[in-house]
């Protein structure tokens, strides 16, 4: 049997688009909710770090500016934590948006407003003028809210939802 030059291309291509397939098919919506609610809980805390380190007599425009780069490096891979198939309709009890999914172009640019207002709060704690650092960490939690409006639902009792 010869294969033909031609067809060593398109045969590559065929496995490669199977096995992505087969990867994607793979992911366990359970799995993916709570990997994604673990990150979204270490953006909460580095953001709730960043506030409360505001409030201090003297803040410390250092640990802010680490605690922005922390929400940078997760802000970047929001719209990895989302495959298809772990949303609503897999059953799995989620606060995520079917519009998650169905605007990925507008959710991908929340999550980069995220990444963008991070990253500026690192560039301004910097300096260490504690009024810019207070108005940009205003613009960062602006950007959280941007998403949360859009693209995520309300409170879900996990505890007590025994369905």
């Amino acid at each position: 049997m010869t294969i033909k030059i031609w067809a060593l291309p398109i045969a590559l291509l065929l496995g490669v688009s199977i096995v992505a397939t087969a990867a994607a098919a793979a992911v366990d919506p359970a799995k993916a909710y709570e990997a994604r609610h673990t990150q979204f809980h270490a953006i909460a805390s580095a953001y709730k770090s960043i506030m409360d380190g505001l409030k201090a007599e003297r803040p410390d425009a250092a640990a802010i500016g680490s605690q922005a780069k922390t929400i940078e490096g997760l802000a970047h891979q929001i719209p990895t934590w989302f495959p298809v198939g772990t949303g609503p309709e897999s059953g799995v009890k989620t606060r995520a948006k079917p519009d998650i999914w169905t605007d990925s172009e507008g959710f991908a640019a929340a999550a980069k407003a995220l990444e963008t207002q991070s990253a500026a709060l690192q560039t301004i704690a910097k300096t260490g003028d504690v009024v810019a650092i207070q108005a940009q960490a205003k613009a960062l939690g602006g950007a959280c809210g941007g998403c949360h409006t859009k693209y995520r639902g309300p409170e879900i009792d996990h505890d007590h939802d025994h369905k």
